[in-house]
């Protein structure tokens, strides 16, 4: 079945970094491409950034332009979203999934606050 580990979450200061990684099995994770998400406190759950099977190409939401980078690596089935700059409007539950995907992992925390 398929199975999202996300870690790699904590507590940051406004301008700090964090590198999130999304562990995935149950699937042919090398086929397909990934997205990362993210869900604040009394918000819905947003896409925040994609990257192709083959990591040729990717695409981000307006906000994390410029920040946030997502990578993968097909032989760990990992896909990972390195964030610099945070900001607390960054804090939320960020998850990993494929396009469609409807079992989610159980995601990990971001805090940005000083």
């Amino acid at each position: 079945q398929v199975q999202l580990v996300e870690s790699g979450g904590g507590l940051v200061q406004p301008g700090g970094s964090l590198r999130l990684s999304c562990a995935a099995s149950g699937f042919t994770f090398r086929t397909v491409p990934m997205r990362w998400y993210r869900q604040a406190p009394g918000k819905e759950r947003e896409w925040v950034a994609t990257i192709t099977a083959t990591a040729d190409f990717t695409t981000y939401t307006n906000s994390v332009k410029g920040r946030f980078t997502i990578s993968r690596d097909n032989v760990k089935n990992t896909v990972y979203l390195q964030m610099t700059s945070l900001k607390p409007e960054d804090t939320a539950v960020y998850y990993c999934n494929r396009i469609g995907g409807t079992t989610w992992g159980q995601g990990t925390q971001v805090t940005v606050s000083s």
